[in-house]
């Protein structure tokens, strides 16, 4: 099992451990008083358990393993020592507790659960300082990327519930783009070896060939979409695939996610502000089943993965500081072996799409990389996604 080397020396993984954490307690400060544990919905975590799971993730990795090589190749094969926080695999691992009982279970209230984070970076970072071991320097850019994650679907968060963020970031604006015209080729997906950090999901990279396609040079705009939704694209069933057309009638969406109408124009919630919708910002908040819809509406589909990584490539490709859809769902790679943290991508195979892009405008740009998978189910809205378009004959 090649896990690779940490991308990072000990002075800079230190140095990004306590800026995600500051980005974090950032976040935590803006949360109304009575918030901690907020509504129930599928797509949410409590905050005072996610929180909690963060730095019980971190402890885990990071701490309550012995270093040295067998911590890296069968790290739970070894007897974790016990944390530090009296039932704390019972109440965070996300694979041991069913999601509605994390609203229920006996979590330690907010100043607790806030010192233990703080206790268990603290010990982190001086172990990192202290020791120089490959195992610890992987499990700590783990725990890293792990935080980040967990960060954006704060953001997420955020939007959905409607609460003031700490910042108010920014989407781009485009003009019309001309298309761009990708020469039949070959592009590898996936990653090398000689990689430092490499998710087990990008193992390993091979050589995908394409033939000639035409891609948008810049993500669909709201205004573009908005003129999709006016052509009556969420009653033309003739638009929407067999999924789709299903989650059409279970959620009776007529429009994209955070949007309202304001006469014969249309709103669009950010966070807590209700805005005029932006004409020439990328669309963002649909689901892979309104970009399809999209999609067929315009004779068009959305591209694949590798489509997607070629163009990317390409001069005049613009970047729209949005996640987009692929068409692809989301699978292992060819001699696919789960790493040590087997729950990231085994139990999200098949179910999931995958989506590409250099991030969302709340991505910490260390996941913002041309052979990073991000995969969501294809009925999320939540997340910050968009998407572009691609030709048809070539799909």
């Amino acid at each position: 099992m090649k896990l690779g080397h940490s991308g990072y020396d000990k002075s800079e993984l230190s140095e990004r451990l306590r800026q995600a954490r500051s980005r974090l307690d950032e976040l935590a400060a803006t949360l109304p008083e009575d918030a901690w544990l907020g509504p129930y919905a599928p797509s949410l975590n409590p905050p005072l358990w996610e929180y909690g799971h963060i730095a019980w993730f971190q402890e885990q990795w990071c701490l309550r393993l012995k270093s040295g090589r067998s911590a890296v190749e069968s790290p739970l094969l070894q007897p974790l020592a016990p944390s530090r926080l009296r039932w704390a695999d019972w109440l965070y691992d996300s694979s041991r507790i069913p999601h509605q009982a994390r609203w229920r279970a006996p979590l330690p209230a907010a100043p607790e659960t806030l010192a233990y984070g703080k206790e268990v970076l603290d010990d982190v970072l001086a172990r990192i300082a202290a020791e120089s071991s490959d195992a610890l320097s992987y499990y700590a850019e783990l725990s890293l990327y792990h935080e980040q994650m967990h960060i954006e679907a704060w953001w997420m968060m955020w939007q959905q519930l409607g609460y003031a963020p700490p910042r108010r970031p920014e989407l781009p604006c485009f003009d019309r783009f001309a298309a761009l015209e990708i020469s039949a080729a070959s592009v590898t997906v996936g990653s090398a070896p000689d990689k430092a950090f490499v998710f087990d999901n990008e193992k390993w990279a091979h050589e995908v060939a394409l033939a000639a396609f035409e891609i948008d040079a810049r993500p669909v705009r709201c205004g573009e979409f908005a003129a999709f939704v006016a052509a009556g694209g969420y009653s033309r069933n003739e638009l929407w695939c067999a999924e789709g057309r299903q989650w059409l009638v279970m959620s009776g969406a007529r429009h994209p996610l955070y949007w309202r109408g304001a006469g014969e124009a249309w709103q669009v919630r950010r966070f807590d502000r209700w805005l005029d919708l932006p004409a020439e910002e990328p669309v963002i908040h649909v689901n892979r089943y309104e970009a399809h819809a999209y999609c067929t509406w315009r004779g068009r589909v959305l591209p694949s993965a590798a489509q997607w990584l070629k163009a990317s490539a390409t001069s005049g490709f613009a970047l729209g500081r949005c996640w987009e859809w692929t068409r692809d769902a989301f699978l292992p790679y060819g001699g696919f072996a789960p790493d040590p943290y087997a729950d990231y991508s085994v139990p999200w195979f098949g179910s999931h799409a995958e989506v590409r892009g250099a991030g969302s405008w709340v991505t910490d740009g260390a996941l913002a990389r041309p052979t990073y998978r991000n995969f969501y189910l294809p009925e999320r809205r939540d997340p910050f996604i968009g998407f572009r378009t691609a030709s048809a004959a070539a799909a």
